[in-house]
C-alpha cells in the first residue's frame, strides 16, 4: 500500500491517475514502500489505527488493504488496526530481489529461515520447515504458510513445496509474526505467511527466459485473458540445475555428486470478480520435481496436486463473509543410502514411497457495528497417508513396513474487535479437536514368500485445545503508535513425527507415536513510528517472548564417524525471547532502503529426562540475524536491488556439539525494460564467494557457491513494468 501521491504498483508514478481521495486504510509495514519527504505514507505498520490519509482512490487501494486485514483477523472487511506484527512483501519487491525460489525471497525478512540454511532448490524438501521469531522447526513447521486463505504445509511432513506455484503468479506474500492459532488452529504457533496470488486481468501474455551458473535455467509463461462473465488465468514455470556439490571439498569422497532440482509448476484459475472484493473462482496447481540430494543413491521425487474453489463477498456490505473448499493429493519417494566412512562407497539401505491425500473447508463472516466488528468461523480438514517402506539388504529387498493414518482437525473461533479514541482493541478465542485415527502399522520380516504379516492397530487419540488471544493498541498523536498482545497456540505432530524414519544425508530421525501436541504461551510489545513531512522514515520494534511446552525435537541417541541417529521427543519446555526491528527509509526520489534485524535468545529451559540440555540452544535459531536491502528505481537505469544476510553462529543439534559459523552473503539484481514489450534482467548471488555452513550432523555441508544468472521477459497484451 503505497501513497506519496498517485501510483501504480511497485511505487512508481502513475501520471495518468485521478486527483487523490480520502480513504481509510490498514497499515502494515511493507518492505520497499515508497516514503517521500512531503508526502505521508498509508501503508505501513501492524497496530496503527485507521486514520484518513491521502491515497490514491480506493479502488486500487482496496484489494491490497483487505487482504492485509484477512490475514491478521481473517475478516474480510478492512477494519482497522490490529496488535499484530505485519510484514507485507509486494509483486515488485518479491520479483526484483536477487532471488531463485520463493523462501529466497521471503529472506528479506530477519526472522524468516528454514530448518537448514541450504535454500530449497537444493535442499531436501523435509528440511523446509519455517521458522519465526527464533522457535526453530525440524521437517515441520512450525508457522502456517496459505494460498489464498488454504493452508500449504505439507500433508505428510508439515514441511513446505516453495517451488509449488509459479512465482510470477505471486501478487504479494503477507507475514504475521506471533502466534496466530487463536484465528488459524495447529501449526500457527509461530506465525502466519499467506501467499496472495495473482488473480486473472485484462488479456496479456507474458513469457520468460533465465539462465546461469550451476547449468541453471528458468522458464516461466502466465497468460490471462476475459470472457464475459469470466476471466481465465494459466502459468507455467520450469526450473532446472545442476546445483553444486553440497559436502565441504576437505570432507568430499568418490560418493559425492552435485545436489540438482529438476522442477515444473502449473496454476490455472477461472473466476469472476465484479467490484474490488467480490469474487467467485476456482483453482488447480500441479508440481512435479525430482532431486539428487548429493550422492548417486540418495534421490527423491513429488508429484502434487492441489486445487482450491471460493468465493469473497464484497467488502462494503454490512455482513461480508468468505469461503474456501480445498484438497490435495501427493505422491511422493524417496531412497536412501549408508555412506563408507572414506566416503568412497555407499549401500542403498531403504526405499520410500508416501501417498498423502487432503479434503477440506474454511468459512468466516464478519459483522461491523459502529466502532465493533465481530468475526467468527470455522475449519474442517481431514489428512490421509500411507507410508511403505522397504529395507534393503546386500541389493535386495528385505521385507515390508507399511504405516497408515487419518488426522482430522476441526475448529471454531470468535474474534471481537473495537474502537474509541485513540484506543483500539481485539479478543478472540479458538477450539480446536485434533484426532488421530485409523493407525494401522504393517511389517513383514522378510521378502520369503512364507512371509506372515505383522498387523498392529494403535488406538485413536484426540486432543481439545483452546487458543485465546487478547491485544491492544494506543495510538499517541499521529505518528506513533504502542500495541501489546498474549496469546496461547499449539501445533500438532504430522504423520512423519509420528511414525516415518527420516534421513537427510547421514542424519536418521526415528519417529515417536506417543507425541503430543505443542502448546506455546507468548506475549509481544512493540512501538511504530510512521513518517511526516518531516521524517522521511518508519521504524517498527517488538519485544517478543514466547515459551513452548513439549516442542518435538530431535534428541541424539547414537553416533558414529559416518552417521548420527536422533529420536524425536516431546523436549521438556524452549524459551525465545529477542527484539524485532524493521526500519523502511528513502532518502531520496530513486533511492530506498529496508533494514532488518531480529536478536533471538532461544534455549531449552526444561527436559527431565536429559537435563544437561537445559541452557542450550535450540538447533538452527541463530542469536542475530540481520538483513538490508537497498534499491533504486530510475526511468534510464532501470530498477537495482542490492541485499545483504547476515547471520551469527548457530548450533545443528540439540547438544550444541556441532556448531555452524556466522556468515555474511551479499546478492545484488538489475532489471532494465528495453522497450515497451522486453525487459532484461541480471541477478547474482553470494558475490564473495563464502560458502555458508548449512549442518555438521557429522559432515559439514555448505550452501551455494558464486551464482550469476540472466535472461529476458516479453511482455504481449501489456506494457513492460
Amino acid at each position: 500500500m503505497r501513497v506519496a501521491g498517485p501510483t501504480i504498483d511497485g511505487g512508481r508514478p502513475n501520471r495518468s491517475a485521478p486527483p487523490p481521495a480520502k480513504v481509510f486504510v490498514v497499515r502494515p509495514l511493507e518492505i520497499g514502500a515508497t516514503l517521500h519527504r512531503t508526502l505521508p505514507l498509508a501503508a505501513l505498520f501492524a497496530g496503527l489505527a485507521a486514520r484518513s490519509q491521502t491515497a490514491p482512490p480506493p479502488q486500487s487501494l482496496l484489494p491490497i488493504a483487505d487482504q492485509v486485514t484477512v490475514t491478521a483477523t481473517r475478516s474480510s472487511s478492512p477494519l482497522g488496526e490490529t496488535a499484530k506484527t505485519v510484514f507485507r512483501l509486494s509483486s515488485h519487491v518479491l520479483h526484483d530481489y536477487p532471488a531463485l525460489t520463493l523462501d529466497e525471497s521471503l529472506r528479506q525478512h530477519a526472522g524468516f529461515e528454514l530448518y537448514r540454511r541450504a535454500p530449497s532448490r537444493i535442499a531436501n524438501p523435509t528440511s523446509e520447515g519455517v521458522s519465526l521469531r527464533g522457535l526453530g522447526s525440524t521437517a515441520a513447521s512450525r508457522t502456517l504458510v496459505l494460498e489464498d486463505g488454504a493452508p500449504l504445509n505439507d500433508p505428510f511432513g508439515g514441511y513446505i513445496h516453495w517451488s509449488e506455484q509459479p512465482q510470477s503468479t505471486i501478487e504479494s506474500v503477507t507475514l504475521v509474526t506471533g502466534g496466530g492459532s487463536d484465528l488459524y488452529g495447529s501449526s500457527a504457533l509461530g506465525g502466519v505467511i499467506d501467499i496472495v496470488p495473482v488473480s486473472p486481468a485484462a488479456p496479456f501474455f507474458d513469457l520468460s527466459g533465465m539462465g546461469g551458473s550451476q547449468a541453471t535455467s528458468d522458464l516461466s509463461s502466465q497468460a490471462s485473458s476475459v470472457f464475459t462473465p469470466l476471466a481465465v488465468l494459466g502459468a507455467g514455470e520450469s526450473i532446472h540445475t545442476a546445483g553444486y556439490v553440497v559436502t565441504a571439498p576437505s570432507l568430499a569422497g568418490v560418493v559425492d555428486v552435485p545436489a540438482d532440482l529438476r522442477s515444473q509448476s502449473y496454476r490455472t484459475e477461472l473466476g469472476r470478480r465484479t467490484f474490488p472484493n467480490q469474487r467467485f473462482f476456482l483453482t488447480g496447481n500441479l508440481l512435479d520435481e525430482t532431486r539428487n540430494n548429493g550422492t548417486p543413491v540418495q534421490t527423491n521425487a513429488t508429484r502434487l496436486w492441489r486445487y482450491l474453489g471460493g468465493f469473497d463477498t464484497p467488502a462494503q456490505a454490512p455482513v461480508t463473509a468468505r469461503g474456501r473448499l480445498f484438497g490435495s493429493d501427493e505422491g511422493y519417494r524417496q531412497s536412501f543410502s549408508a555412506i563408507s566412512p572414506t566416503r568412497a562407497s555407499e549401500t542403498l539401505t531403504r526405499l520410500e514411497r508416501v501417498h498423502t491425500q487432503e479434503l477440506g473447508g474454511t468459512g468466516d463472516a464478519t459483522l461491523q457495528l459502529g466502532p465493533f466488528a465481530l468475526v467468527s468461523g470455522a475449519d474442517l480438514r481431514d489428512l490421509r497417508a500411507s507410508d511403505d517402506e522397504t529395507p534393503i539388504a546386500n541389493g535386495r529387498a528385505n521385507g515390508l513396513q507399511d504405516v497408515s493414518a487419518r488426522q482430522r482437525f476441526f475448529g471454531g473461533f470468535g474474534e471481537l474487535l473495537a474502537s474509541h479514541g485513540g484506543w483500539s482493541g481485539a479478543a478472540s478465542l479458538r477450539a480446536d479437536r485434533a484426532s488421530n485415527l485409523s493407525i494401522v502399522q504393517t511389517t513383514v520380516a522378510s521378502a520369503a514368500p512364507t512371509a506372515i504379516p505383522s498387523r498392529v492397530t494403535s488406538p485413536d487419540r484426540t486432543e481439545i485445545v483452546l487458543s485465546p488471544r487478547l491485544g491492544v493498541v494506543r495510538a499517541l498523536g499521529s505518528n506513533v503508535t504502542l500495541h501489546a498482545s498474549g496469546f496461547r497456540a499449539f501445533r500438532t505432530p504430522t504423520f512423519n513425527e509420528l511414525y516415518h524414519t527420516g534421513q537427510v544425508g547421514q542424519e536418521i530421525t526415528l519417529p515417536n507415536a506417543s507425541l503430543v501436541s505443542e502448546r506455546g504461551t507468548g506475549w509481544e510489545l512493540g512501538t511504530s513510528i510512521q513518517p511526516n513531512r518531516r521524517l522521511p522514515f518508519a521504524l517498527q520494534a517488538t519485544y517478543f517472548w514466547t515459551v513452548v511446552n513439549r516442542p518435538v525435537s530431535a534428541v541424539e541417541i547414537a553416533q558414529t564417524a559416518t552417521t548420527l541417529t536422533e529420536r524425536r521427543e516431546n523436549l521438556g519446555q524452549i524459551r525465545s525471547r529477542g527484539v524485532e526491528l524493521a526500519v523502511a527509509w528513502r532518502p531520496g526520489r530513486a533511492l530506498s532502503a529496508n533494514l532488518g534485524y531480529q536478536y533471538a535468545d532461544a534455549t531449552v529451559t526444561k527436559f527431565s529426562v536429559q537435563p544437561s540440555l537445559v541452557g542450550l540452544w535450540i538447533p538452527q535459531v541463530p542469536r542475530q540475524s540481520f538483513t538490508a536491502q537497498l534499491r533504486s528505481d530510475s526511468p534510464r537505469w532501470g530498477q537495482a536491488t542490492v541485499a545483504v544476510r547476515a547471520s551469527s553462529q548457530a548450533f545443528d543439534d540439540t547438544a550444541n556439539q556441532f556448531p555452524l559459523a556466522a556468515f555474511f552473503q551479499l546478492d545484488a539484481s538489475w532489471r532494465r525494460a528495453l522497450n515497451r514489450r522486453v525487459t532484461v534482467q541480471v541477478l547474482a548471488q553470494n558475490l564473495t564467494d563464502r560458502r555458508q555452513q548449512v549442518s555438521r550432523t557429522p559432515i559439514l555441508t555448505l550452501g551455494t557457491p558464486i551464482f550469476a544468472e540472466a535472461g529476458l521477459q516479453l511482455h504481449l497484451g501489456r506494457q513492460a513494468p
